[in-house]
């Protein structure tokens, strides 16, 4: 069921940044790719590093702890297949972004 909550201002997070934003009992990383935002659990599965603080690098972030990197489209670790970090449904509504802390972890990440 959907559950949709608003995190932050599209501003805060420009095309190329990376922002970590603490929602109801989630921690969520935002990714600004060229205008697309896509969100992240922002909690590395390695070792709980902060996703929301790593380096973006197209769709590419990595964590600033340890270097695991996911792309941030799909939530795919970039060298085991088999690790993939959930992802959330985003939408832009009036200048704020929305994620969607109800969906399943293969839901689309892209907002608009």
């Amino acid at each position: 069921m959907a559950h949709w909550v608003r995190v932050t201002e599209l501003d805060r997070c420009p095309p190329g940044a990376a922002l970590e934003c603490a929602v109801e009992d989630h921690v969520i990383a935002l990714f600004n790719v060229d205008g697309t935002v896509y969100a992240l659990d922002g909690v590395c599965p390695h070792q709980g590093g902060p996703l929301g603080k790593g380096c973006l690098a197209g769709r590419i972030v990595t964590c600033p702890w340890h270097g695991w990197q996911f792309d941030v489209s799909t939530g795919e670790h970039q060298v085991s297949r088999t690790i993939r970090q959930p992802n959330y449904a985003v939408r832009i509504e009036a200048g704020a972004v929305w994620v969607d802390l109800g969906s399943p972890p293969d839901a689309p990440a892209t907002g608009e």
